[in-house]
């Protein structure tokens, strides 16, 4: 980069930073920036491009194309070359637009005259904000110094824009964080709850985006870089020495926080005239939209640490960490990109909702908040830039909305839409002692999942009559090495404590697919979902296997256990497990501890290929638990992580149903004790079509106990059966419309 062209890039910056500090409305003040900037690079035309909303463009403010044009000219995103740069983020520099893929004219603009054409977008931390275009008679393609130069004006642009600089009577835009907007993600855990927003990561505003002196900007940058670097080297330093793969992480990390090409990046850009804040987030936005683009997980992975850096270094320099000194709200709505379940556990049941932008329906943060029932939202694109703290906020889990600063006629509705929940769970409390016997005389057993000591508490208030699923890989889940075994013990002890004698089934460590440790080595498989998971896990590792299994144990001291091993395929995994269950007995006999009694070891039937096992298999097994959610993806071959597919297949699918009613046969044959567990158990109208099959044990999260229950109630199984099987012989796909005209004709 030549002297000369710094220099200009500075002058530019100084006079941009004189007219953001002048009086003046927010449609005068982009005017004066449009003018100084083609002034500034001798070119005829600087516009700038603004969204109006997610997919359109409108032109706010122009130097050279026609005046009339400002504020009617737009066009969707993609539309002509201005709409591609707004649609990838990515720069167009051409001598001859006209001959540009895509390139059209807007005639009302008057730009035919003009050949030359370079677009920068302008966005900030991968948000994109519209796009600023320069333009030329003379043919020439612009020098990458200059190209150089736009993308530090972008930068200052979008910083401007956050800042409210271009708002005001007749401005270019309204206020930034004041509309309504809904937000439409997938649904991880079903409820409703209304509150006030509270950000997990605060943004950071940068309030001085141009630098009144480079030099000492790049010393605070320096000096900020070595306090990052510093961090990092103690959060190694605090690694064990044997834990290689966690070394191995963040030796990675520590290797981004040393690159001499990022740093020199951000130095280049405070030279030419952006202040150490305003280079860290420039670079930080360039890695999250080159983020966007690539679909390798372990570069994903890369550029993600990268953002992670920008981000610690971000807040390093303008004193914006974590503790902002703003009060959490009391009725505290969790906003964020993603979270890790010990932070969650950390929030606790102070949470009235979550809403993310990443997240999985499998996640650790989704089984975390069903333990605690708290409603979730994942896949909320843009929420985080979006929503600012203390926020009035609704959210909708049962369909997967949030509302963000709703107006008064939603918020109305949606109240309306809580007050009736709560008046059936009053009903629902009248019925919760009593047993569930179906109008026919059918008598089900209504049982709960748990996963943490918090959800013990719901055992008695629900209504259920045990906890028909304890996952136990949330003990593993949330903290940073390996649980010993005395804590596991003391931890089953105080579940079974809880449980007053009920029957609680303990699920052994399911992890994989997407429940990873932190402090395992990560495997990168093509499908994890069908890869190296639960049980496959445990066999492959018999010696965390059976150190759990021994917790167990000695949790029991003598009274009634029930284990269950999960994701088992075939005959030989189950009793390859058994013979793990055999060895920890034997173990603790020899130590002279108390051997449960009785001792019930099942499994959980999650893959087809279960239900074709040998009849030996049934005979020998103590119960069996249909693992619905796996089960349900594998039979229709439709990933539950994927919102493109898995609402494609229905639960009450006549194939389904038959394949389940084929279990339930051959259960019966054996006299194996089943059960259902998983979401679906937890809906009402499915958990009756269930019951109608012949399955008479659900297991669900406990807030579903009381309208499953109500529901069973009132409804005659043998009718209903009747239904099922007249659907089934119609040739129907599905029997829910004849079931649910069933309901309705029940009144």
């Amino acid at each position: 980069m030549s002297d000369d062209f710094q220099t200009d890039s500075q002058q530019m910056l100084a006079r941009l930073r004189v007219a953001m500090a002048e009086e003046a409305a927010g449609q005068e003040r982009l005017d004066k920036i449009t003018h100084l900037i083609a002034d500034s690079m001798r070119t005829e035309v600087c516009s700038v491009y603004l969204f109006r909303d997610f997919d359109t463009l409108e032109l706010c403010a122009t130097e050279g194309l026609k005046a009339e044009a400002v504020h009617q000219t737009r066009m969707r995103l993609g539309e002509g070359l201005v709409g591609r740069v707004g649609r990838t983020g990515r720069i167009i520099n051409t001598p001859d637009a006209p001959s540009e893929p895509g390139f059209r004219y807007m005639p009302e603009t008057g730009e035919e005259i003009y050949s030359s054409f370079a677009g920068v977008p302008i966005q900030r931390l991968g948000e994109k904000l519209g796009v600023l275009v320069v333009q030329s008679k003379v043919a020439r393609r612009y020098a990458e110094d200059e190209i150089t130069a736009l993308e530090v004006v972008a930068m200052v642009l979008a910083e401007m824009a956050e800042l409210g600089a271009f708002v005001g009577e007749g401005a270019a835009l309204t206020a930034l964080h004041t509309k309504p907007v809904v937000f439409r993600g997938a649904t991880a855990q079903e409820g409703s709850a209304e509150g006030h927003v509270w950000l997990h990561e605060p943004r950071v505003v940068i309030t001085n985006p141009i630098a009144e002196d480079p030099h000492r900007e790049r010393e605070r940058l320096a000096a900020a870089v070595d306090q990052l670097r510093d961090s990092v080297d103690a959060m190694v330093l605090g690694i064990a020495d044997d834990d290689k793969e966690q070394l191995e992480i963040l030796e990675a990390y520590r290797m981004f926080a040393n690159s001499k090409g990022w740093l020199r990046r951000m130095e280049e850009d405070i030279a030419r005239g952006l202040s150490a804040e305003a280079a860290v987030e420039k670079e930080q936005s360039q890695a999250r939209a080159r983020m966007e683009s690539i679909t390798d997980p372990y570069l994903r992975g890369r550029l993600h640490d990268l953002d992670d850096l920008s981000n610690r270094l971000l807040r390093i320099l303008s004193g914006q960490g974590k503790e902002t000194g703003a009060d959490m709200p009391a009725d505290p709505i969790l906003v964020a990109r993603n979270i890790g379940p010990a932070e969650l556990l950390d929030y606790g049941r102070s949470l009235k909702g979550i809403v993310l932008e990443e997240g999985s329906v499998g996640s650790h943060a989704a089984i975390v908040a069903r333990a605690l029932a708290i409603p979730l939202i994942i896949h909320a694109d843009r929420i985080t830039t979006e929503a600012l703290n203390r926020d009035h906020i609704l959210v909708d889990g049962d369909s997967g909305l949030a509302h963000l600063r709703p107006e008064e006629t939603v918020i109305t509705a949606f109240r309306d839409k809580m007050a009736m929940q709560a008046k059936a769970q009053e009903r629902y409390a009248s019925i919760r002692d009593l047993p569930a016997v179906t109008m026919c005389g059918e008598r089900l057993h209504l049982a709960m999942n748990a996963g943490l000591m918090a959800d013990l508490p719901s055992l008695a208030g629900s209504g259920a009559e045990g906890v028909g699923l304890f996952r136990t890989e949330l003990q593993f889940l949330i903290r940073n090495q390996m649980p010993r075994r005395s804590e596991l013990s003391a931890l089953y002890a105080r579940v079974m404590d809880a449980a007053e004698g009920r029957k609680v089934v303990f699920r052994t460590l399911d992890i994989g697919s997407d429940k990873v440790l932190s402090y395992m080595k990560p495997t990168e498989e093509p499908n994890p979902a069908l890869g190296w998971r639960a049980i496959r896990v445990g066999l492959d590792k018999p010696g965390v296997m059976r150190m759990q299994l021994q917790a167990l144990i000695r949790a029991a001291n003598g009274r009634p256990l029930t284990v269950m091993f999960p994701f088992v395929a075939q005959y030989e995994e189950y009793r390859a497990a058994c013979a793990e269950m055999d060895k920890a007995l034997d173990r603790e006999r020899i130590l002279g501890h108390p051997i449960p009694e009785p001792l019930e070891v099942g499994a959980m039937l999650e893959t087809p290929s279960l239900a074709f096992a040998p009849r030996r298999f049934f005979e020998e097994v103590q119960f069996l638990s249909i693992g619905g959610n796996d089960l349900k993806q594998f039979f229709f071959a439709a990933d539950r992580e994927n919102e493109r597919v898995r609402r494609r297949y229905d639960t009450l699918n006549v194939s389904f149903l038959t394949f389940l009613q084929g279990i339930v046969d051959r259960c019966t044959e054996t006299g194996t004790p089943l059960s259902f567990c998983g979401e679906d158990a937890g809906r009402p109208v499915e958990a009756i079509c269930l019951a109608a099959m012949g399955l008479r044990t659900l297991s669900m999260r406990p807030a579903s106990i009381g309208p499953v229950k109500s529901l069973l109630m009132r409804t005659d199984l043998r009718a209903l059966r009747e239904v099922i099987d007249r659907a089934r012989d119609e040739g129907r796909q599905s029997v829910r419309d004849p079931v649910m005209e069933f309901l309705r004709n029940q009144g």
